[in-house]
């Protein structure tokens, strides 16, 4: 199984006051129905995506409390537990497990924890891709566009970041997208403008599961993202997929995953 412990103190603690409930089924996408204590609750999601593979009756889902307490849905899905099928019996249930006996992993769902996670790992020092850079501004516009984070240094190009959140992984291997995302395929012309333009440019890919060993972009999902994916990295675009360590503790930044594919041709 993956090592799927997040550390002690992660970059992005969650609220003690945390939920874990059943999973009941999606309702067109921004919310989910949840089973806590023979209950119904309705909870908040902001992932857009397809959620392949992470939305099966039964499954344990993790809850963070709204901010605001008058929020129509009083809870944010934070994580989905993906169950192991096939486990050695001398293997222990990981420490995190959302039940007696539960084995398997936390995969973050929570679509604004990459741009949360950037900030935060700028600030402690983690990133190495922007050394010397010495602040982070997020949500800057650029002309007519808005990209999620800009990173500026004395004597330093600006540094225009992206951020994308990563669910699937099949093969060992983490992709993105899980569906068809025109959004995402205009967010990639827009770094490949910035590099032409003399600047810096890069996509923050945080794959929230443990299972991922490399990443590539989902080309048998959105042939036109996986395209212009490898025309940006020739470009120049820079591509910085990282592992996240995902628990009812908080998120935590890990290592970074290789690329799984030659760009070269």
């Amino acid at each position: 199984m993956p090592d799927s412990s997040p550390c002690a103190a992660p970059l992005l603690p969650l609220p003690a006051s945390c939920i874990i409930g059943r999973f009941c089924r999606r309702h067109k996408r921004f919310s989910v129905l949840m089973e806590k204590d023979g209950l119904s609750v309705w909870v908040h999601s902001n992932n857009s995506g397809s959620m392949l593979g992470l939305t099966r009756p039964g499954a344990p889902l993790l809850a963070s409390p709204a901010a605001n307490p008058a929020r129509k849905l009083p809870y944010t899905q934070e994580a989905v537990w993906l169950e192991a099928r096939a486990v050695p019996p001398t293997v222990a249930p990981p420490e995190d497990a959302p039940f007696p006996g539960m084995y398997g992993f936390w995969v973050g769902v929570n679509t604004a924890v990459p741009n949360r996670m950037l900030e935060a790992a700028f600030q402690t020092g983690r990133l190495h891709f922007a050394r010397g850079y010495t602040e982070c501004r997020r949500e800057v516009r650029r002309g007519r566009s808005r990209l999620d984070a800009c990173l500026t240094g004395p004597s330093l190009p600006p540094l225009w970041v992206e951020c994308k959140n990563v669910t699937m992984v099949e093969d060992n291997m983490a992709m993105f997208p899980d569906a068809a995302s025109e959004r995402g395929q205009k967010h990639l012309r827009e770094l490949m403008d910035i590099v032409a333009a003399g600047e810096r440019a890069a996509m923050f890919y945080l794959v929230q599961r443990p299972d991922g060993r490399c990443f590539a972009p989902a080309d048998a999902i959105d042939p036109a993202y996986a395209a212009l994916f490898y025309e940006a990295v020739r470009a120049g675009v820079e591509m910085y997929p990282y592992r996240a360590h995902v628990g009812p503790a908080g998120i935590d930044l890990g290592d970074m995953l290789p690329l799984a594919f030659e760009t070269t041709g």
